[in-house]
């Protein structure tokens, strides 16, 4: 496609003739080709503009999309946090139950054991007091004198 303006031979009566008719005709291709393009850039630039409201319309969505699930990650992590602060104040009572349920237990322990060591200190009196009869009885215990060996002996001698 060129862009010079053409040049036609002046003849008798204007110019030649078959050489306007076929610039004509090129003008009217040219013409032609371009109208052509024109249609298909106008439907390429309705499909596009189509995909473009597709596409602003998927973005929307995805836009709401994402702000609803900011939201529920938002509303499970408050939720997520008060469950947690709540079994924390569970723990921290049941570990104050724990605390004072075994404070209770080692009191009756210790005053088990006081009683266990104020009975052994009544029993180890008791033992001494018994101790001190048997080594009294047992120093008063006398042995009665052995016979003297010797006659044995001698009884043994005349029987043989």
């Amino acid at each position: 496609m060129s862009t010079q303006r053409p040049t036609f031979r002046v003849m008798k009566n204007g110019y030649d003739r078959f050489a306007v008719d076929d610039a004509v005709e090129r003008y009217v291709a040219q013409i032609e080709q371009l109208q052509n393009r024109i249609s298909l850039y106008q439907q390429q630039l309705v499909e596009t503009t189509k995909q473009l409201d597709e596409l602003r319309l998927q973005y929307n969505h995805l836009l709401e999309m994402e702000d609803a699930r900011k939201e529920a990650a938002e509303n499970i992590a408050r939720l997520s946090l008060r469950e947690a602060n709540e079994i924390i104040d569970t723990a921290q009572k049941n570990a104050d139950l724990i605390v004072q349920e075994s404070l209770r237990t080692a009191r009756l322990i210790l005053m088990d054991l006081t009683k266990l060591y104020n009975s052994a200190g009544d029993l180890k009196v008791d033992m001494s007091i018994q101790l001190k009869d048997l080594l009294n009885q047992i120093d008063a215990f006398r042995l009665p004198e052995m016979p003297d060996m010797r006659w044995l002996e001698e009884a043994e001698k005349k029987l043989r």
